[in-house]
């Protein structure tokens, strides 16, 4: 007995040395650093650096020809910087003109938890980034230099080495996993290849945790049957579509996705006793705006802004002329749109989405970002 209750409060002083300072008379948690893990929906420049250029007019309402992002504008991970004050975070890929201080991501456009599909950035590798990156910038930071002003210079630009054990681990991923099935398996292949997808991602969390990572923001998948690509590439059957125009299966098969990482997450607060992980329901929070879209002021959810699936492919930024039709340019109204490009939200929906989220209204446990460390 005795034991255990000096195990208890052995794992409480490690716990205070190790998890993010809460602001001095508030209830508010103050991260120096944020890390995140995805694909292209929080992808802030990787995939446009690693292979090609994201083009005009992506980023016409936010960072123009630079942005990198696969939005109008800003997109959630934008807004989560915004909340805590700290600066847009840089592509672990992209090194031009990028500051590491405030922290890093990872996530690339197409990526994946499971290796394969459309990308070859699949979360494992980018684990594996992560822990390449805090290797070097810990030597960096402790690196003798021949002028302070060089050495300045570096710790200006990386974070400091206890960052890390303080900082907000952040993931958007698993779209992809479910997307790419779709096109290649059954819905039913798709649906039995869940558990081994979720057993991936918590290794992943359990590889940042041995890395020093508390603090962990999970976003589930969103309703994927409710993009417009889907919509229009799906051969709709007597009732499947729901009342909004959305794929009924895929939505489904993404709903147990999601009950399945919140049990893997449950698994995992039980497995990681000095960690604090939060579950969002992303799902629900698009699912929402997408069924009162015209309610909030936005047109039909599934039109888009940019590009074209109408029997042909022409992706956002690259022009094409059909049937004497120009594609490629964007509309004009792209804060009425739910969807940008018929795969992405619009930078007015992003904002609805993390104003929603970020509220701790669809988290589990029930807290605010700003509280996700008590």
């Amino acid at each position: 007995m005795l034991m255990f209750v000096l195990k208890c409060l052995f794992l409480s002083f490690v716990a205070v040395f190790t998890s993010p300072s809460i602001v001095q008379g508030s209830n508010f948690c103050e991260y120096p650093a944020i890390f995140n893990f995805g694909d292209s929906n929080s992808d802030t420049g990787a995939i446009s650096a690693a292979f090609t250029v994201v083009l005009p007019p992506n980023g016409q309402n936010f960072l123009g020809n630079i942005s990198g992002r696969a939005c109008d504008g800003r997109l959630i991970i934008d807004f989560i910087t915004e909340e805590l004050k700290l600066t847009y975070l840089s592509a672990y890929l992209n090194p031009v003109g990028s500051n590491y201080r405030h922290g890093a991501n990872f996530a690339t456009g197409g990526s994946s938890i499971l290796p394969g599909g459309y990308s070859p950035f699949h979360l494992g590798l980018q684990i594996s980034q992560f822990i390449q990156f805090k290797s070097r910038t810990k030597i960096l930071f402790y690196q003798r230099s021949d002028t302070n002003r060089t050495k300045l210079s570096f710790k200006s630009s990386i974070p400091r080495p206890d960052d890390f054990s303080r900082a907000l681990y952040t993931f958007d991923i698993g779209q992809n996993d479910l997307a790419y099935g779709f096109q290649h398996m059954s819905e039913e292949q798709v649906r039995d290849s869940i558990p081994n997808i979720l057993r991936q991602f918590s290794q992943s969390v359990q590889q940042l945790y041995n890395e020093g990572a508390r603090l962990f923001w999970i976003h589930n998948t969103g309703p994927i049957g409710c993009l417009p690509l889907n919509f229009l590439s799906y051969e709709s059957k007597q009732g499947n579509l729901d009342a909004n125009g959305c794929v009924k299966p895929q939505n489904e098969i993404a709903q147990e996705f999601n009950r399945q990482l919140k049990d893997q997450i449950s698994q995992l607060k039980r497995n990681l006793p000095l960690a604090k992980l939060t579950y969002v329901d992303v799902y629900k929070a698009k699912y929402e705006l997408v069924s009162k879209a015209r309610k909030l002021g936005f047109f039909n959810p599934l039109k888009f802004c940019c590009g074209s699936y109408h029997g042909y492919q022409i992706t956002c930024g690259k022009k094409s002329i059909q049937n004497e039709t120009v594609y490629g340019n964007a509309c004009k109204n792209a804060s009425q749109l739910v969807s940008w490009d018929g795969i992405h939200y619009s930078q007015a929906a992003n904002l609805l989405i993390a104003k929603q989220i970020l509220s701790g209204v669809f988290s589990d446990p029930p807290i605010s970002l700003r509280q996700a460390c008590l």
